[in-house]
């Protein structure tokens, strides 16, 4: 794939862009009390659940994110990354990564808008410069037929949102899913998913899988694409090997091979892509922090497996 310049070195208007919008983020930050549901984030403040709509509004917690606009006229007739905001279960998940379950807003904004902005950079698709961020109820999910998910292993799914993403999902719409980590987070967002799905098993996707070379030609094996957690990652052992890093002793049983599985509709069509063991979405939302890491795993890994699991399943 083509050498991608390091963030430090892009986006001027960026800082511009930033300026204009923080004054929406900050509507979205509170630090407790007021009406509506909040869900802490990991650069701290909250966000209101009931009122966000674009990962836009919501400060960075990382670096300066791109901006951009599209041709007037044209605004919708754009590809939209869309985050899907839901609950988890506070009693799965202890011990699992920093002592407490993680949520729907694990690397956000960051990570949507920077992969939002490489997608337009390294293809030909116009995308929306803002991204979107709702529950499964929104009467608008109909409207961005792709879907992304993070750290399911808590997701606790209503009889509502069980009926809302079947119907997606049935209907043409799509969904990925990545940073669930260990046999336990894999157990639990599949009973989840058979309440969406009670009859409908997985397939494992290996690297012979079209998928694969959607855009860019991912050779195996698949440990190749796998992407550590940059907290996790950051030692001189592992800067060494960029695939010898132990994640699975900070991830649980199971953690130790990086997978992806798919649901398929009734016409073999994938609705479903989970890269289990792998946070991928990591590699978008620290890609500035250390050039090391953005070389070894948002360049070449993160974002030209990302770009093919989003052509590849808005295509086929």
């Amino acid at each position: 794939m083509p050498s991608l310049p390091h963030p430090a070195l892009l986006r001027p208007v960026a800082l511009i862009a930033a300026a204009l919008a923080a004054g929406a983020g900050l509507a979205q930050y509170y630090q407790a009390g007021g009406s509506g549901s909040y869900s802490r984030l990991e650069g701290g403040g909250y966000v209101n659940v009931d009122t966000v709509k674009t990962a836009r509004e919501t400060l960075s917690h990382s670096i300066t994110l791109p901006a951009w606009t599209n041709p007037e006229g044209f605004e919708r007739d754009v590809f939209t990354f869309t985050r899907v905001i839901f609950n988890s279960d506070k009693r799965f998940g202890e011990g699992i990564g920093r002592g407490r379950t993680l949520g729907w807003w694990v690397d956000y904004p960051d990570a949507d808008l920077n992969l939002s902005y490489r997608l337009r950079q390294m293809t030909s698709i116009a995308v929306d410069p803002d991204a979107r961020v709702m529950k499964l109820t929104n009467p608008e999910l109909t409207d961005h037929p792709f879907l992304f998910m993070v750290h399911v292993e808590g997701i606790s799914l209503d009889d509502e949102e069980v009926a809302a993403l079947r119907n997606h999902l049935l209907l043409g719409g799509s969904l990925f899913v990545t940073d669930s980590w260990g046999d336990d987070a894999w157990n639990h967002f599949r009973r989840q998913m058979r309440q969406v799905f009670p009859g409908r098993e997985w397939t494992e996707l290996g690297m012979e899988h079209p998928l694969f070379q959607a855009v860019f030609t991912l050779e195996g094996p698949m440990h190749r694409l796998r992407v550590p957690t940059m907290q996790f990652w950051n030692t001189a052992s592992d800067a060494d090997d960029p695939d010898s890093y132990l994640q699975h002793r900070h991830r649980g049983e199971g953690s130790e091979v990086m997978r992806v599985q798919a649901l398929h509709d009734d016409h073999g069509r994938i609705m479903v892509v989970v890269a289990h063991n792998s946070d991928i979405s990591d590699g978008w939302e620290r890609e500035g922090e250390n050039e090391d890491y953005f070389k070894t795993y948002s360049e070449p890994r993160a974002y030209p497996l990302a770009i093919n699991i989003i052509f590849y399943l808005m295509t086929h």
